[in-house]
């Protein structure tokens, strides 16, 4: 999209452009094929473009709306994986805004509480996660830090935390 926010992805796989090229940088240093993005429902024509290109899987909300959260999930999960662990990024802006209004590119029709929980909830079960990040969350624009604390929810949830 060229927000820097939006960049490391498109780092890691190469794609970024030369602002982020250095001899630190061994890139790509994902291939595409182990990179599932859920939750979809909005891209600009460039994203689009790229990602048809690639062979990274894109599940969108029309995808977790027809098919559920855990089809969806178990799915990207078993695609990333393959042998190996997977980093989580969970990217506050995923969820609707009516439960997460403290982000910087609020779109309606996102994740609900439950579904985000029952997704972070699928990723603890499973035991494939290695490492965890949490983006886009922007007290600025937060009412009274709820989308600051879901985050700490969901991140519990991903830790293993259950109701029993």
């Amino acid at each position: 999209s060229g927000n820097v926010h939006g960049m490391p992805l498109a780092a890691a796989l190469g794609l970024a452009g030369p602002e982020f090229e250095s001899p630190a940088f061994r890139l790509p240093a994902v291939e595409p094929s182990r990179v599932a993005l859920v939750g979809v429902r909005e891209l600009d024509e460039a994203e689009r473009h790229v990602l048809a290109e690639l062979d990274a899987g894109v599940y969108t909300m029309s995808d977790v709306d027809r098919l559920g959260v855990e089809p969806v999930l178990r799915e990207a999960l078993a695609r990333v994986a393959g042998d190996g662990f997977v980093h989580i990024s969970l990217d506050m802006d995923v969820l609707d805004p009516e439960v997460a209004p403290g982000v910087g590119t609020p779109v309606r029709g996102g994740l609900s509480y439950r579904e985000a929980h029952l997704a972070m909830e699928l990723i603890a079960e499973s035991g494939l996660a290695s490492s965890l990040e949490v983006v886009e969350v922007n007290p600025i624009l937060d009412r009274e830090n709820e989308t600051a604390k879901l985050a700490v929810e969901l991140v519990a949830s991903a830790l293993g935390a259950r109701i029993l």
